[in-house]
């Protein structure tokens, strides 16, 4: 595919205008639910309204500067040299779950990046809600693990993407979320060292997106996501039953909204992949949510466009907010994970 000169408009400057609301369910003007509009190879993309790199590092610095409940970390260095994030709330109680919030390991999947800064924000506010999570619950957000990928500083050519800007793999042309045994590349080793090994999590999201095409089996209905928990054999079967109910309490919360639509990701078993690996390895329950569409690609059908990104970010915001909620609360315990048994998989309806 030959590159085409479009730049790529979505939604990151709303963390600063509040206009998404953490759990209010708010729908932004212009945007269509799950069946939300695509890019269709004709449709100005602008990379602008997205958080930088240096725009993310002020954003953290800056929050982290007016709250005492916020303490930012840097637990590592990427191959270009970037400072790769930990936002940590609570002190690390161990009679306290522990969960961890991690995006953008594919530098190209960008609004699970921009929900996640909008729940730091929510978590440096004094509100009630806010107060009993951070007394029930110690909070660990990873925002853009692939820094490198998501700038384009790369050591590849972006020449056949959509419009060069965003890639899925690190600078050294590694899928990091195929790097959780061997741990080769300075991201993905900084994150067991530093984050995994170092606070012990006892839940994690990860937080991805896939193609525009995603259909809830052969329904033809469009999904604004797909969810799954750890499949591989050696994953005991109490961490991936309690994988299981995260997975509950994500579906019910996003179902609830009105405009998401969730289907069951037909993912790999391989520990390389975090919601495998972390599972078996260190006993996390995990689940992957794979939000609809991408920044960028080489694929045009992987591409979304912009309008679709408001409920996007907020269906985020509604996953991450759900579940430290369900944690506080201890009503994760009480989740049904039956709806797993008739969930239906995801189908590609794309090129």
């Amino acid at each position: 595919m030959k590159k085409k000169l479009l730049t790529v408009a979505v939604t990151g400057a709303l963390l600063t205008t509040g206009g998404l609301i953490p759990g209010s369910g708010t729908v932004l003007a212009g945007d269509n639910g799950a069946n939300g509009p695509n890019y269709n190879g004709n449709e100005t993309i602008k990379n602008e309204r997205l958080h930088s790199y240096e725009e993310m590092a002020d954003f953290l610095h800056k929050l982290d500067q007016r709250s005492e409940a916020l303490e930012l970390e840097v637990y590592g260095q990427s191959v270009k040299g970037r400072d790769l994030y930990l936002a940590k709330f609570g002190a690390m109680d161990e009679d306290k779950p522990t969960v961890l919030f991690l995006t953008q390991q594919h530098g190209n999947e960008t609004l699970t990046t921009e929900g996640a800064l909008q729940v730091i924000k929510h978590l440096t506010s004094n509100g009630k809600n806010v107060k009993n999570i951070l007394e029930n619950v110690n909070v660990l957000i990873a925002p853009r693990l692939n820094v490198d990928g998501a700038e384009g500083d790369v050591n590849f050519s972006l020449d056949d993407y959509v419009s060069g800007t965003h890639t899925r793999y690190n600078a050294n042309g590694v899928d990091l979320n195929r790097d959780h045994v061997d741990r080769e590349q300075p991201e993905t080793k900084a994150l067991h060292e530093e984050v995994l090994q170092k606070y012990s999590p006892d839940y994690m999201i990860d937080l991805h997106h896939q193609g525009t095409q995603v259909t809830l089996g052969d329904t033809g209905e469009l999904v604004s996501g797909s969810i799954l928990y750890p499949t591989n054999s050696e994953v005991d079967p109490e961490v991936r039953e309690q994988s299981k109910k995260l997975g509950a309490v994500v579906y019910n919360a996003v179902e609830s909204k009105g405009y998401g639509l969730l289907s069951k990701y037909p993912g790999g078993t391989a520990q390389t992949i975090s919601r495998n690996g972390l599972a078996a390895e260190y006993g996390i329950s995990t689940l992957l949510f794979e939000m609809r569409g991408m920044a960028d690609h080489y694929r045009e059908d992987y591409v979304l466009g912009q309008k679709s990104n408001g409920y996007l970010i907020q269906q985020a915001v509604t996953a991450m907010t759900a579940t430290l909620e369900a944690l506080a609360d201890g009503s994760l315990e009480s989740a049904d994970p039956s709806f797993w048994d008739t969930l239906p998989e995801s189908n590609y309806d794309g090129e």
